[in-house]
């Protein structure tokens, strides 16, 4: 199995590396422990102190200041086509890159579809539509929003969902997420969104939960290289998730953890003598 390389790379200038390094090591053991037994992936994920300095095979998730209108989370570069992502700075930018590392790694090129059963909005509920819809493989944009991620040491990370998401009925017993906060197959949770192209027209379409209840957009023909592109620039949640506040009950016990553990941290490390 070929490992992919990732790193997370500052160009805010407002992210201590030792930060960005901690960060890093959080979402490697994301995408070792969690994500890779689900998916059948590999891959690493570290931190560079420098964008100057990207070693050859390594996709880099740039922090950036902000992300310009049109510009979504996820690229590839003009000649080569590899992969690179953006994440705007903010409170909620971990999630962000977890978010962005989670599926560059389960699909690097952003154009792998999945095809199952349809879904609709009916009387404000998402349920079975008719026929089927080849579904993009973004495995954190249904459960996406803070509340329905979790933290590995201090680090808030996001959900993702599993295979089993595109499963033709719900099954008892069954994870569809790895927080287990989708409970059946191709749900959508608030402030989450899920994108296809419907056969039937060759356009893509989409799922929003962002406001009181779910709806269905047409964006229209897929342009570009990456199917993936396409739908961030339109839909730019990554940089909602980056402004989301610190006092965000999730957000601020991330916060809390990582102080108490930078606290266990010193403790631990005044009890060795390490000779000069």
């Amino acid at each position: 199995m070929l490992m992919l390389r990732v790193a997370l790379v500052d160009k805010t200038g407002q992210v201590d590396f030792s930060e960005l390094t901690a960060v890093a090591a959080a979402i490697n053991v994301q995408a070792q422990r969690d994500l890779s037994p689900i998916w059948g992936v590999s891959a690493s994920v570290a931190a560079l102190p420098s964008p100057r300095h990207i070693p050859v095979g390594v996709c880099p998730v740039f922090i950036v200041s902000n992300l310009p209108p049109g510009e979504g989370g996820v690229h590839l570069t003009k000649k080569s086509k590899q992969p690179y992502a953006l994440v705007e700075i903010g409170d909620g930018w971990t999630v962000a890159a977890s978010h962005e590392c989670m599926e560059m790694i389960v699909d690097p090129s952003g154009n792998r579809l999945h095809a199952s059963n349809a879904i609709q909005v009916q009387n404000g509920r998402i349920s079975d539509g008719v026929g089927k819809f080849e579904y993009l493989v973004e495995v954190c944009d249904p459960s996406e929003d803070d509340p329905f991620g979790y933290t590995i040491d201090g680090v808030l990370v996001s959900d993702f969902y599993t295979p089993h998401y595109f499963d033709p009925v719900t099954s008892s017993g069954v994870r569809y997420s790895f927080t287990g906060a989708i409970t059946r197959p191709r749900d959508v949770l608030k402030n989450g969104y899920l994108s296809w192209i419907d056969p039937a027209s060759e356009e893509v379409q989409q799922l929003k939960f962002f406001g009181p209840t779910p709806q269905i957009l047409n964006l229209g023909p897929a342009t570009g290289d990456c199917l993936r592109e396409f739908v961030d620039a339109q839909s730019r949640t990554t940089a909602l998730l980056s402004k989301r506040p610190a006092t965000e009950p999730k957000l601020a016990a991330a916060i809390a953890r990582k102080k108490a553990l930078a606290s266990a941290a010193e403790f631990r490390a005044a009890r060795y003598t390490v000779p000069k």
